[in-house]
């Protein structure tokens, strides 16, 4: 069957708005996703359903499809997202009014059954993630738009892939294959160089285009981009994302666990990456629920602290605010004898959380601005403090996959219940597979386990090695995110060369040494040799979760960064990097990038 091209137009709630319009006009697609949903988001729309129980739902989206909807009609593609959030069936009368409006003929579908709310007292949200046969049915029904609440976000490509080429739900190689296409395309331009650790060797990056999946039969896909589009699509850009919030080389879902050791990467083109050689495994018998509440209200102050005494100043306002509850940093980010007066200044922040919106409001508010006379010399604050705000809590829960109804509602109201996949052994899972060309059958090699990952003496730390001391990023790229209290960590080498000193140097150990508030938290370490990266779980980082909002950092986005700026000591021989291995195009004279090499093909054995 012929190649299916799935484009993708968003990334998270408030993405770029003509994406939409961006991705029907810039070229051939089949069919448009949206990811609207993320852990902070349901809590937003939580609490935009308590204001106004017809809510619920990305109501960006809403506005998109007015401007864009017969624009999809007419070219025929197809519309998949989960910008239902929490109420599904509200957003797709909202578009069958809309289209009516407009004069237009859409046929709109959607998926129930995440919202378990009543399995868990107190919660206000409570979603268990759903799989891709709701959408998979919506489409071979004939919808022209699939709206779903929480669904996994590869299931957003893992669904029309399934339909188009009428997958059977234990086809488990081409389930993960499209799940890692999914995965490429479900943040939006971080596959085309956004938030890309080697960002300056990009072309321009203005206007970033937003990624296609070229899926074929087997699962395989080319990852590209609309041509003429900004960014840029190479292997290390989709590497990239492919390490975003992931906990481990068994990557679990409802439709399949996805082996992440076994992906196969490789520049095909010029903004074309194929994505190959992937293995699937039967999902597990439990399904991941995102629970949120309400937790209080929370309110900041951020001093200014500038010249000199610069601890003692910030003592002074701790003990006139006399707040033991309060979470309180201090940001060195002053220069002696500073030119300008901002580099020589730090910033106190200080947190205050509680129950009563008017103790952590107003009151807390005057308290801070009563000490503009009283306090430290030079006083003043970044900005004023303001009413409080109401703070989440997210945590994770499962229940058995057997308890969770998927449910597809046909534009006729027919309630149509979703089979789910299969749950079993592995060794049942490669059978079923075996009988079904063309998903290869080879053996899937074994993870290293989380406690067998961390090296002992070797080659790579010879004394007598000649080393350079650099900041660590100079080597390697790295990308990091959220996965509710934890922060996820992926470490990658360009130059394979640099694999084997990446594996005995960066440990679980060593990180929390570069990076000092870790050291308090436990630290998983996973080796994915196919991708020469090493992946970090550092677990309780983010307390609660970035609901929670209790780092500087909320959602560990810039954690990557920061231990790309810590200085270490690095063979001088690593620091002169092959050209063989550079995949990411770099401007050309007249400004357009040049034609990338093709790197060799990285299979996915395990070289520790």
């Amino acid at each position: 069957m012929r190649t299916l091209r799935i484009g993708n137009a968003s990334g998270f709630y408030g993405d770029r708005r003509s994406a939409v319009r961006e991705m029907l006009t810039g070229g051939e697609l089949d069919v448009l996703t949206g990811d609207y949903l993320a852990e902070l988001t349901m809590l937003i729309l939580g609490r935009d359903q308590l204001k106004d129980p017809s809510l619920g739902y990305a109501r960006t989206f809403l506005s998109q499809m007015e401007e864009c909807l017969g624009l999809a009609l007419d070219r025929r593609v197809r519309i998949v997202t989960n910008a239902g959030g929490l109420n599904p069936a509200g957003l797709a009368r909202a578009l069958r009014t809309l289209a009516a409006t407009l004069g237009l003929d859409a046929t709109v579908a959607h998926v129930e059954g995440d919202d378990v709310r009543d399995r868990f007292p107190g919660a206000l949200t409570a979603n268990a993630y759903l799989g891709a046969w709701g959408i998979a049915e919506g489409l071979a029904a004939g919808a022209d738009i699939v709206i779903t609440g929480r669904v996994t976000d590869a299931s957003l490509v893992v669904g029309p892939a399934a339909a188009h080429f009428g997958w059977a739900r234990d086809d488990w190689d081409a389930l993960a294959g499209a799940t890692v296409a999914g995965h490429a395309l479900e943040c939006g331009t971080q596959t085309t160089g956004g938030n890309y650790a080697f960002f300056t060797e990009l072309p321009a990056l203005r206007h970033p285009g937003f990624p296609v999946a070229e899926v074929h039969a087997d699962g395989s896909a080319v990852i590209t981009k609309h041509p003429g589009t900004d960014g840029a699509v190479t292997v290390d850009t989709v590497r990239a994302q492919l390490l975003y919030e992931i906990t481990g080389p068994r990557y679990a879902g409802p439709d399949v666990t996805t082996r992440f050791d076994t992906i196969a990467l490789e520049q095909a083109g010029p903004d074309r990456v194929l994505v190959s050689g992937v293995r699937g495994e039967p999902p597990p018998d439990t399904v991941k629920v995102a629970v949120t509440s309400l937790g209080g209200y929370r309110n900041e102050a951020l001093f200014v602290l500038t010249g000199l005494d610069v601890d003692a100043k910030a003592g002074l306002i701790r003990m006139q605010l006399d707040l033991p509850d309060a979470r309180w940093t201090l940001a060195r980010t002053d220069h002696p004898d500073a030119d300008v007066q901002e580099e020589a200044s730090a910033l106190l922040r200080c947190v205050v959380r509680g129950g009563d919106p008017k103790t952590v409001g107003r009151a807390f508010s005057s308290r801070v601005v009563e000490l503009a006379l009283a306090s430290v010399p030079g006083f003043h604050l970044a900005s004023l403090p303001g009413e409080a705000v109401p703070y989440g809590d997210y945590h994770a829960e499962s229940l058995p996959a057997s308890e969770i109804t998927q449910v597809l509602v046909l534009p006729d109201a027919t309630r149509r219940e979703v089979q789910p996949a299969p749950v079993g052994s592995g060794a049942v899972a490669e059978d079923h597979a075996a009988s079904r060309a063309p998903i290869a059958t080879t053996t899937v090699p074994e993870p290293p386990e989380a406690g067998s990952t961390e090296p002992g003496p070797a080659a790579d730390r010879a004394p007598d090695r000649p080393t350079r001391r650099v900041p660590l990023g100079t080597l390697i790229g790295a990308r990091s995110g959220d996965k509710g209290g934890a922060v996820t960590l992926g470490v990658w080498v360009r130059d394979p060369r640099a694999w084997p000193w990446l594996t005995t140097t960066l440990t679980s150990d060593r990180l929390r040494t570069l990076l000092p508030e870790t050291a308090a938290h436990d630290v998983t370490r996973h080796l994915l040799p196919n991708l020469h990266a090493v992946l970090f779980v550092i677990d309780g980082l983010l307390g609660s979760g970035v609901a929670e909002g209790v780092r500087f950092d909320p959602q560990g986005k810039a954690v990557g960064e920061w231990l790309r700026s810590r200085l270490v000591d690095i063979p001088e021989d690593l620091l002169k990097r092959d050209p063989a291995t550079r995949d990411s195009p770099r401007p050309g004279p007249d400004g357009d990038p040049t034609s990338p090499t093709r790197p060799s093909r990285t299979g996915p054995t395990h070289d520790r």
